[in-house]
């Protein structure tokens, strides 16, 4: 009968991570746990001990656990191990290299991030004060965050030029220098005529910045997390309230109203969107009709004109 060539290189690193490694016990004995759970595998579908063992052997051993329904942290900290106690036997010489250098476990499901209700929206943003100049200025800056899904930094940036109040649109730069016209709705550009009626009580004549500070310059993004911050608190929001919160929301709800997808993606100006540009092209016309139809502050009071 041959000799076990797994447990006794491993149980000699176990005893000695115990002894001097300054290890505590519950990691001691999670790492064995861990690389037992491998040797248990390796000896029915695996190689015949740790010098064989290649990165194809532990892509199989991933891909079982994941098939067997294990959850990606305990994939990740299954590999962990394996990694560092291979990393061991690279320094005694028994390994040339690790194989499990580079090696990732699957991705579990990324998390939708938090979002807002449409009437959620709609009552914080219909309950905004407009007592001073820059309750005016931050009345329009979330108005257009909602109504035209910004990216803060797109916020911030835009010039005055890149707005057009009678169109309904607004030309914003985006991720890699990609500028892309977005619908603005009828809302937000209530309140952006609001704010340009008093913008030049700050700004000075040739400032291009659409929002700018009490000072007169282009706002700071921070000055735009602090404002928005300070209104979720006026209004008693149980949440946090940030850009990207309105963003996603606005996203949200278009796609709930719409269900086309691929028109809320020209609006966010994904990075991948150019890939889907290559095989289907969808026009600033359809996007806005789109936009009017959906959007729960764009939609046309029908009733009342009726």
């Amino acid at each position: 009968m041959s000799a076990d060539p797994w447990t006794p290189p491993l149980h000699a690193w176990l005893d000695g991570l115990d002894a001097v490694g300054g290890r505590s016990p519950h990691t001691v004995a999670a790492y064995r746990r861990d690389l037992e759970a491998f040797i248990t595998w390796a000896r029915q579908h695996g190689p015949a001990g740790w010098e064989r063992v290649n990165t194809a052997h532990l892509r199989q051993w991933l891909a079982h656990g994941h098939g067997a329904g294990l959850s990606p942290r305990t994939l990740a900290r299954r590999l962990s191990a394996v990694r560092r106690f291979l990393d061991h036997l690279v320094k005694q010489g028994r390994l040339a290299a690790n194989p499990a250098r580079g090696l990732r476990p699957p991705k579990g499901k990324r998390p939708l991030p938090p979002t807002l209700e449409a009437d959620q929206v709609a009552a914080l943003l219909d309950a905004l004060p407009a007592d001073d100049l820059l309750s005016l200025r931050d009345r329009a800056m979330l108005e257009l965050l909602y109504s035209s899904a910004l990216r803060l930094a797109e916020l911030v940036g835009l010039d005055l030029e890149r707005l057009d109040l009678e169109g309904g649109w607004v030309r914003v730069l985006g991720k890699g220098a990609r500028e892309r016209e977005v619908p603005v709705g009828q809302r937000a550009r209530e309140a952006l005529r609001d704010w340009l009626a008093v913008r030049s009580r700050f700004a000075p004549p040739a400032e291009p910045a659409l929002f700018v500070s009490r000072r007169g310059r282009r706002i700071h993004p921070r000055t735009v997390q602090q404002r928005l911050a300070r209104i979720a608190r006026h209004r008693g929001l149980d949440r946090h309230l940030h850009p990207h919160l309105l963003r996603h929301a606005c996203a949200s709800h278009l796609l709930e109203s719409s269900g086309d997808l691929r028109a809320v993606q020209e609006m966010l100006g994904h990075a991948n969107l150019s890939t889907t540009q290559i095989y289907t092209h969808l026009d600033f016309q359809r996007l806005a009709q789109v936009y009017d139809q959906a959007h729960p502050r764009a939609r046309r009071r029908k009733r009342r004109e009726g």
